[in-house]
């Protein structure tokens, strides 16, 4: 299966986060990986319609979401889709990482949006994914 672009789903209520998310990205999160297309959406039902349509092969969480935070949603997402894509999710203190690790994220980046490590760790979960779908 080749990919010509990676699809993003990227999930935060706040509208300044999802930018830095995408800015962050950019189009390429490496020389190796396909662009990519950066997919927004700001509530909880939106990502549950997005998954039901398919075709992500990411996903960004913003763990602060309100009312619908991603830590929650990540394992909402993990426990009802047999072949989840990977996830990754924003979390603000460390001590989250453990809720992360429930939640079954594979990935977690801290708050504020670091614009080398969130796309560092975006191709590291991309690369496997492609990898397996290649």
């Amino acid at each position: 299966m080749s990919h010509d672009t990676a699809r993003i789903l990227v999930y935060s209520d706040d509208r300044t986060t999802r930018e830095q998310v995408r800015l962050a990205l950019g189009r390429r999160v490496a020389s190796d990986l396909p662009e990519i297309e950066v997919y927004e959406t700001a509530t909880q039902p939106a990502v549950l319609s997005a998954m039901d349509a398919g075709g992500f092969d990411l996903l960004i969480l913003d763990g602060e979401a309100n009312p619908a935070g991603g830590i929650g949603l990540c394992k909402q997402l993990k426990d009802e889709i047999a072949e989840c894509p990977p996830i990754l999710v924003l979390i603000i203190r460390v001590a989250d990482s453990w809720l992360a690790t429930w939640s079954r994220a594979d990935a977690v980046s801290m708050y504020p949006v670091d614009p080398v490590r969130l796309p560092s760790a975006v191709a590291d979960l991309l690369r496997a994914r492609l990898g397996r779908a290649a």
